[in-house]
């Protein structure tokens, strides 16, 4: 009596077919379970006993070999459940084996045979769409989360019983189906305005640049000057999602098992349309930063894709954990390697830091002097290396309101006013990128895309040679000013970059101009 039945392993964001091998012969009655399994799946073995005799079925009492193949892959996670106890009552006859061809199954049993959701059927649905399979059962919570994917029929059911009723007559149940347009009906409206900010007009512009061409963005000042305030405030900017993109960010929330967390429409559709808000604790390590683990996960940086990474206080880092960001920055995804395998996360997000400008953190202050000497300040910013504020587009200081200003000011435009704004620049940028693959705004153009979209006139070229004469910029900080400039020339609609839009670029390298350690 043999059974087999096809189930799916999460590797990173990759769905890998695992095939469940039953095999009931003689012996005393025991269930042996093979094929690389963790703790979780070696529990399973309880679970699946339980559950099938709380479910009204027989377990075989024979010696019963589970084998998960392919046997050098780690499997991990209660998901086998399901496809085991499936595989069982196939080899004990109660389901015809034909009716288990060209049908995935992924899910945890609990002990009365109902099941539970588990993490990462979004990028299992993708997976097993890409191998041609042509039916997934999944626990009914996981259902419309598998819907999402196009080309598989998907079927949300509640219990163990109700899997084998269906495999016994599939015409009983019709499979889900989401219409993309009613998940993309409404969208709320950002709770954090920019209206709210008083004052800080150049810190405004800054956080708009930063919207319009994915920049990112470094926000120095004395406390309580609205660094924090203004960070918060660029999601309620960022231009709206695109499908592809709403996918992506679910993918790696799925297998992060974050999903069911972040739940749109009252938790019935589980895409996420709204782009991701990061903002990690200092005393985060590198590996929740990057991820990694014992079975790799995603990190904060690939949690904020398409999205925004906000790291408050980032002086306060560790500068270890910081110099990790450099290659993913750089890159837009995290390579994550171990001895038997290496594991790709996007990453392309936007990093927004803020930080005081030394210890007591009034360095530069109007109202408040500072007590720091200019030792201290060195080894305060000694932790932020040169190649990391290299990929620091924009930094800006955001000084803090004089009290007339503070009691007088009237809010500035609203959210809603400067996306449009956003959303128009963006809008040049995929018409600009439409045949470039992977490429979504101007913070992410390439040399080659430089020469072909930043050609500078010659008034603009003595400008800029002149700026990385006089701050001694790199190779890439002039790079990252000529992308600055063409976001600002996105903003005001010019095809054609000029020497204001230069000028404006450069004057946010606040920091290659001088740091307040060296003051």
């Amino acid at each position: 009596m043999f059974a087999q039945v096809t189930a799916a392993a999460l590797l990173g964001l990759k769905a890998v077919r695992v095939t469940v091998e039953v095999d009931v012969g003689g012996g005393l009655p025991q269930i042996i379970l093979v094929g690389l399994p963790d703790t979780a799946v070696q529990e399973a073995k309880e679970r699946v006993r339980a559950a099938i005799k709380n479910s009204g079925f027989a377990l075989p009492q024979r010696r019963i070999i589970v084998n998960l193949a392919p046997a050098d892959l780690r499997k991990e996670g209660p998901s086998f459940d399901l496809p085991i106890a499936i595989g069982i009552l196939a080899a004990a006859g109660v389901i015809e084996k034909e009716a288990l061809a060209n049908t995935l199954l992924v899910g945890e049993l609990a002990l009365d045979g109902t099941l539970r959701p588990v993490a990462g059927i979004l990028p299992i649905a993708a997976g097993a769409a890409e191998m041609g399979i042509r039916r997934l059962v999944v626990p009914q919570e996981n259902g419309p989360e598998g819907a999402l994917v196009q080309g598989i029929q998907v079927y949300g059911l509640p219990s163990l019983a109700a899997v084998v009723s269906w495999l016994q007559n599939p015409q009983g149940v019709e499979p889900l189906r989401i219409q993309p347009e009613q998940l993309l009906a409404t969208e709320p409206e950002p709770l954090l305005d920019l209206a709210d900010v008083k004052g800080q007009e150049q810190a405004r512009r800054a956080l708009e640049i930063a919207a319009a061409g994915g920049h990112n963005l470094l926000l120095v000042g004395s406390p309580g000057a609205g660094k924090t305030m203004l960070a918060r405030r660029l999601p309620g900017i960022l231009p709206r999602l695109q499908w592809e993109e709403m996918l992506e960010i679910t993918r790696i929330y799925s297998a992060a098992g974050l999903l069911r967390q972040n739940l749109h429409l009252g938790g019935q559709t589980p895409l996420i349309t709204q782009r991701p808000f990061r903002a990690p604790h200092h005393s985060a390590s590198a590996v929740a930063l990057v991820g990694g683990g014992p079975y790799p996960k995603p990190g904060e940086i690939s949690l904020a894709h398409h999205g925004v990474l906000y790291l408050d206080e980032l002086t306060e880092f560790r500068r270890e954990v910081l110099e990790v960001l450099r290659q993913p920055l750089e890159d837009g995804k995290v390579t994550i390697s171990r001895a038997r395998l290496s594991l790709e996360f996007p990453a392309q997000t936007t990093l927004v830091a803020s930080t005081n400008p030394c210890p007591c953190g009034f360095y530069g202050d109007p109202v408040q002097p500072c007590a720091c000497t200019p030792q201290q300040r060195e080894r305060y910013w000694s932790k932020l290396s040169g190649p990391l504020l290299d990929r620091i587009d924009l930094q800006v200081w955001v000084n803090r309101l004089k009290p007339e200003e503070i009691v007088r000011l009237q809010g500035g435009e609203s959210s809603q006013a400067v996306r449009q704004r956003v959303e128009q620049a963006r809008q040049r940028q995929r018409q600009r990128f439409q045949d470039e693959p992977g490429i979504h705004c101007n913070a992410q153009m390439q040399p080659r895309h430089l020469r072909q979209w930043c050609a500078l006139s010659d008034p603009c070229r003595k400008l800029l040679e002149s700026a990385i004469q006089k701050l001694g910029l790199s190779a890439r900080g002039s790079d990252r000013i000529l992308k600055v400039a063409r976001t600002i020339a996105d903003l005001e609609g010019a095809e054609a970059i000029a020497p204001a839009h230069i000028a404006e670029a450069i004057q946010y390298r606040s920091l290659d101009r001088g740091r307040p350690a060296l003051s």
